[in-house]
């Protein structure tokens, strides 16, 4: 349905959106989850456009990205020099503080297609055509800036893909940190990132995007349904879900909503569920 007001991407119907999201957590709740699977099918549920032609097109763009990677470079230094010489020099995949307003630097799709993105999407490209090609690679979450990290701890190196997969030095990650949280590196910070924290975060920061611009709610709120589907999510998502159905006119939907996280929390907090309900009550008085 093309909102006559609102610029793309605009989303899918509701029949591939809900086959989408029955993808998405069958996924998301299997035994070793597809960064690759989840990140495209975040892009099909904001992306009317991205079909099922679509996503296996980006899967294979990124195998054949895998296949120009040189067999075996050698230690975690060479792969890491290896993976920024293709993407970053030779392919242009890097990033600028202009892809931060752009909801398309969320999408993997279109992240492989304008090769330009948000560090996150970017250290996924990294990852998968890595991984791909054999090398020990995995995401790091330093706070503020995620980056890619190839080997195991003791000879750990780090790329920035967001700078085109340039090698950090011990004192460049410091400085990331540093300017991030003002506080100074913490080596638990160093860690492989976990499959299903990536994609929480992708999924944080297409949230992010939209709750800067309110006509997008409904970005917010397709960000927030994948967003529960994710193992161990938050309780709180469940009272955002429902002011993001508020805002987008869904009354009785968000009110049942707000009753369910009303439940919820009770048990904990009596005075903050008295509040749910109580905007849930005026919630379903704007249907009369």
């Amino acid at each position: 349905m093309h909102h006559p007001n609102l610029p793309p991407p605009y989303p899918p119907p509701p029949e591939r959106s809900a086959e989408v999201r029955r993808r998405f957590a069958e996924e998301a709740r299997s035994e070793r989850p597809d960064l690759s699977a989840l990140c495209l099918l975040i892009g099909a549920h904001a992306d009317g456009s991205l079909d099922e032609p679509g996503i296996d097109a980006a899967q294979l763009e990124l195998d054949r990205l895998a296949g120009e990677l040189p067999y075996r470079p050698g230690g975690p230094h060479a792969w890491a020099e290896a993976v920024r010489r293709l993407l970053g020099t030779h392919h242009g995949f890097h990033g600028t503080a202009a892809d931060y307003q752009r909801l398309e630097s969320s999408l993997l799709h279109e992240v492989l297609r304008r090769r330009r993105g948000l560090p996150i999407l970017l250290s996924v490209v990294w990852i998968e055509v890595a991984r791909r090609a054999g090398a020990p690679v995995y995401g790091v979450a330093l706070p503020g800036h995620f980056v890619v990290g190839f080997g195991a701890a003791e000879e750990q190196v780090l790329a920035n893909p967001f700078d085109g997969g340039r090698v950090l030095t011990g004192a460049d990650t410091e400085l990331l940190v540093a300017g991030a949280t003002g506080a100074p590196l913490d080596p638990s910070m160093l860690e492989p990132a976990v499959v299903m924290d990536v994609v929480q975060r992708v999924l944080n920061n297409i949230r992010a995007w939209a709750g800067a611009r309110p006509e997008r709610s409904d970005v917010a709120l397709r960000a927030v349904e994948l967003a529960l589907l994710v193992p161990s999510h938050p309780a709180r998502l469940r009272y955002e879900r429902a002011q993001l159905l508020l805002r987008c006119g869904e009354f009785l939907q968000g009110a049942e909503e707000m009753d369910a996280y009303a439940d919820l929390i009770e048990v904990v907090d009596e005075a903050a569920a008295r509040k749910v309900r109580q905007q849930a009550h005026t919630a379903r008085a704007m249907l009369n």
